[in-house]
Formats: C-alpha cells, sequence, structure tokens
C-alpha cells in the first residue's frame, strides 16, 4: 500500500501511483511521468486478474515490465545504470579534472552556444553565401556629450559583454576586425569590445585572427560647420557655448546661422526630445546631411570587405550616422539605438545585395557603388 506522502496529500479515496525506486532523487521528470502513465495503463488494462490499486502498487523492481518497455530484468533506467557501470570501474582511480583545466579536450567549445541569439538561420542549402558580417555598433554608455568624454564603468563593462558574446557566436578560423570612429567613446567600446573577444575566444578554446582597433575616418560622428572649419557634433556644441556666451555678453545683432541651428539642436535635447530625429528631418545648412553619413559608412564597409573578405567587421560608433543607416535601408526610423546596440549588415556573394537588420527586421538592399553616386553639383 502507498504511504502517506503518496495518498494522503490527495484524501483517502484518490489512489496514485507510486514511482519506482531509482535510487536518486534528480531523476528526469519526463521519466516520472512516463512511468505514471503505464502505471495507469496497466491498472486499466481487462483480465489482469488484479485490481486497478494492486497494479498501481505492485513491486517496482520486478521483472514484469509495464507496456512499451523492455523485459530485461532489471527495470534500473539505462542513464543509471551506465553511470553506476562508470562509477564502479577499476580505471577510473580519480574524477576528471575540472573543465576549466581541460585546455587539449575541446570541451568548453560545446559550451559557447549563445542560447539567448534568436536569429533564425535557414538550413544550410538555403543560404546565401555571407561574404562579409558587419556590425555597426553604439557605442557604450559615455561620461557626458559636452566634453570628449569617455567611457563610465557600467559603458566599458557593456562593451565588453558584447566582446565575449560575439565569441560565443563566431567558429575557428574565422577573422574578427575591429574598427572604430576617433572619438574617446567609441574608441575605449572598441579596445574594452576587443579585450571581450579575446577573452571569451580563450575561454571557448576557439582558433580565430583577431586584428587589433583602430579609428577609421569613415565612421565618424556626423560634423557640423563651425568657423574654425568642419567639427564632430561635440565638438561644435563646446565652439558654441564659448561663442554664444561672448556673444550674449557682448555682441549686438543676430546671431550666425550656424550658432543659431546648433543651439536648436541642443535645446531638442535639453528639453527632452530627440535630437537626432531633429537632424533627420529637418533640414540644417551647417550640419552633414544623414545620407552623406550614410554614403560615407558604406564607403568604410566596402573598403575593409575588400581588405578582410570573409571577415567579420565591429565597427563601434556613433547613434546618429547608426539611426541613418537602418533609416536608409528600412524606410522609416526604428528609434535611437542603445549603448552597444547594433545594426547588423551582411554582404551577399554574387548579386551585390546586402541584409540589414535592426530590431527584428530585415531589409535586402542593394550593396551601392559609393563612385557613381551623384555629388549634387551644378557645375559641368
Amino acid at each position: 500500500m502507498a504511504g502517506p506522502d503518496e495518498r494522503g496529500e490527495h484524501g483517502p479515496d484518490r489512489e496514485v501511483p507510486r514511482l519506482p525506486h531509482l535510487q536518486r532523487d534528480e531523476a528526469p521528470l519526463y521519466l516520472a511521468r512516463y512511468y505514471e502513465r503505464e502505471a495507469r495503463r496497466e491498472a486499466r488494462r481487462p483480465g489482469d486478474g488484479a485490481p486497478a490499486d494492486a497494479a498501481a502498487d505492485a513491486d517496482p523492481h520486478s521483472t514484469h515490465a509495464p507496456i512499451g518497455r523492455p523485459t530485461t530484468g532489471d527495470d534500473t533506467p539505462l542513464y543509471l545504470r551506465r553511470f553506476r557501470e562508470r562509477r564502479e570501474s577499476p580505471s577510473i582511480t580519480e574524477p576528471a579534472p575540472p573543465l576549466w583545466q581541460r585546455s587539449g579536450a575541446g570541451m568548453q567549445r560545446a559550451l559557447s552556444e549563445d542560447n539567448r541569439n534568436k536569429e533564425i538561420i535557414a538550413p544550410r542549402a538555403a543560404r546565401r553565401e555571407v561574404t562579409n558580417d558587419v556590425y555597426l555598433i553604439r557605442h557604450g554608455e559615455t561620461q557626458g556629450y559636452s566634453t570628449e568624454a569617455g567611457l563610465t564603468p557600467l559603458g566599458s563593462w557593456q562593451a565588453h559583454t558584447w566582446g565575449h558574446t560575439l565569441a560565443k557566436r563566431i567558429r575557428d578560423g574565422e577573422e574578427v576586425v575591429v574598427a572604430s570612429a576617433a572619438t574617446n567613446r567609441a574608441g575605449q567600446t572598441a579596445g574594452q569590445l576587443h579585450k571581450g573577444l579575446l577573452d571569451g575566444l580563450a575561454m571557448f578554446e576557439k582558433d580565430v585572427k583577431v586584428h587589433d582597433p583602430r579609428a577609421l575616418p569613415e565612421f565618424r560622428n556626423f560634423a557640423v560647420a563651425t568657423p574654425d572649419g568642419l567639427r564632430d557634433v561635440t565638438g561644435a556644441f563646446r565652439r558654441y557655448y564659448a561663442v554664444l556666451e561672448r556673444f550674449e555678453r557682448t555682441a549686438t545683432g543676430d546671431r550666425p546661422t550656424w550658432l543659431v541651428e546648433i543651439d536648436r539642436f541642443w535645446r531638442v535635447q535639453q528639453g527632452g526630445g530627440d535630437p537626432i530625429e531633429h537632424w533627420l528631418s529637418t533640414p540644417m545648412l551647417h550640419f552633414e546631411p544623414p545620407a552623406l553619413c550614410v554614403r560615407r559608412f558604406w564607403a568604410g564597409i566596402l573598403r575593409l570587405a575588400a581588405d578582410h573578405p570573409r571577415a567579420r567587421l565591429t565597427i563601434a560608433t556613433h547613434s546618429g550616422p547608426i539611426r541613418a543607416f537602418a533609416v536608409w535601408a528600412l524606410g522609416y526610423d526604428p528609434g535611437e539605438p542603445y549603448n552597444t546596440e547594433h545594426v547588423r549588415v551582411k554582404l551577399m556573394a554574387g548579386d551585390g545585395q546586402a541584409l540589414v537588420s535592426y530590431r527584428n527586421r530585415v531589409q535586402p538592399v542593394q550593396i551601392p557603388d559609393v563612385t557613381t553616386l551623384p555629388t549634387w553639383s551644378l557645375e559641368g
């Protein structure tokens, strides 16, 4: 008869079949459910000559096997029998070393699968060949935009984690190029990403060629024309702030146009609005147009792809040009990327096409030939 644990919680009138004794308290749940179903099926079989409660309370170690289970004379599950055989084998004199010490076993590669990756991969026969896999990554959290500041500790952790996650997804024999814009926040993001990638590759025992980070001019932030020449929008703010204070104290008359446009841009930021949306949607004479940023980014991508065919290209840059690139590809504004969020570009072989993916939207685009794009000059 079943004990109080099997029947007391369900009432005196309800019979609960007793599970076989597996001598292991962490037996898989699916196995327990299987034995419950088989016990109920045995109890319902007509002509057994035994009542339902007798069938449910039968000796779990008897040689009578339920339906669907082979009669081997031992009801011990196969995985448990194999475990006991290995444990009792005289050849095993000491336990295996920890996983992190098995450098030559290749065991850690099995742990490098990124289960959080929700990307849907087509069957190999249906896949198109990808010549380069490109990641346009926004920099990590920065200390501020009013100066040329670097990353906060959280921003460094974000970039390092991104690189470590990438190490889980790549395979042996691949090549990874790390590039960035020339600003402190983008350069430090590339450096921390590079460190995290190397740490992950060492942990997962993968043989991958990784290039040192380098700054490329094609991936700079959008520029603003000031009296001192073209400046990054952050550098233009510092110039604007100094001139505005002097102008309000001593100067008279109308403010110059470049000062008015930068003032509008930063007041959107101060008011809690979206200054990048303002740049994308409002014509400004002294700001680099979004279309030119997209063209510049394509020039940098194609140059890196020509120098490093079949490589993964990781590019740490700024949110404005990344967002303009996504708007160009998708045809609508999907919103501001978070710190270390990326737009992914897969360059396809053969037909001059690419796949641009951002926030669960994938869009095929034609790879532009930047040398034939219009310059918008009326001369000639």
